[in-house]
């Protein structure tokens, strides 16, 4: 019976960490084994797929209770010598049974500990804004990186699987302050923007700008007569396309100003009026010498000299 007492299994996700005299001897996995008895050799059983959590700075009690916060671990310097606020979600694994038991006294307050100490080096290396704004993951990724090369010296046997940096705040005392900072940063942030936008249309269309005047010049060389021709048009049409007067060229004879009754040319104020009174309204000329009207037929060029 007492040999028959040695006989012991393991369970899948387990491992047996046994020790002989209280120093260690080996590590078991999943299966029946058997080891010498009590009070030779003893058996402890280590779950290695369990998920193990740290919190640093909050206490979560869970089931909707509200998160507290731990000033003494949660408050840290930044290298501005600003203050903020930071909660630390940590999430690690056994990966070595005999390392975990034995190598380490205190493992759980020893990886708190850590955690604790590798989180205010990191942050106390960063400015605040990096630390609330961009610069999260980064920061998540160096401590997690540092506690387990700390972990690997210790030979604790812990693998860390996530580190999450549940908030970074500053204190509360300075909350409304550091929002208006954010508010002053994303508005000089949208005119930056909003300049180098600006900066970009304008010399893009100076390009524009630049290229058509390339072209013009390679028509101008192929045929300058008519490349001028062109161009005064253009620059009569594009000065006339504002204006509401309307002037006729009657050829050799002197052109003459036509001022109709209702205006043909569209013009906010004659918007209202309706086509009907434009089309049996009578037009008026102006003869330009004498400031005659004339009634009638307002296309008929006059004959006196301007």
């Amino acid at each position: 019976m007492w040999l028959a007492s040695g006989v012991y299994i393991i369970d899948e996700g387990n491992r047996g960490v046994v020790s002989r005299f209280g120093a260690y001897s080996e590590t078991t996995r999943p299966g029946p084994h058997w080891h010498l008895p009590m009070p030779i050799e003893k058996v402890a059983i280590v779950n290695v797929e369990q998920q193990r959590f740290i919190e640093v700075g909050y206490r979560d009690a869970g089931r909707g209770s509200k998160v507290v916060t731990i000033p003494q671990e949660s408050l840290m310097l930044t290298t501005d010598e600003n203050i903020v606020n930071v909660r630390l979600a940590e999430q690690y694994q056994i990966n070595n049974a005999g390392d975990y038991l034995f190598n380490v006294k205190d493992r759980e307050a020893t990886l708190k500990q850590l955690t604790e100490s590798v989180e205010r080096a990191v942050i106390g290396a960063n400015n605040m804004d990096f630390v609330l704004t961009e610069g999260r993951s980064e920061i998540v990724a160096q401590i997690k990186r540092d506690i387990q090369a700390a972990m690997d010296d210790y030979k604790a046997g812990i693998i860390i699987a996530s580190v999450n940096l549940q908030d970074a705040q500053p204190p509360e005392e300075v909350q409304g302050a550091f929002e208006d900072a954010i508010r002053a940063r994303e508005d000089k942030q949208r005119l930056i923007n909003e300049a180098e936008a600006y900066e970009a249309e304008k010399i893009a269309k100076a390009k524009g700008e630049t290229e058509r005047f390339n072209q013009l010049l390679v028509e101008y060389e192929k045929a300058p007569a008519i490349t001028r021709k062109r161009l005064y048009l253009e620059a009569r049409e594009k000065l006339f396309s504002s204006t509401n007067k309307v002037i006729v060229d009657a050829g050799q004879s002197a052109p003459q100003l036509y001022m109709p009754l209702q205006n043909p040319v569209s013009h906010p104020a004659a918007e209202s009026k309706s086509p009907e009174a434009e089309l049996t309204a009578e037009p008026t000329a102006i003869d330009k010498n004498n400031g005659q009207k004339s009634a009638g037929n307002a296309l008929r060029p006059s004959r006196s000299k301007p």
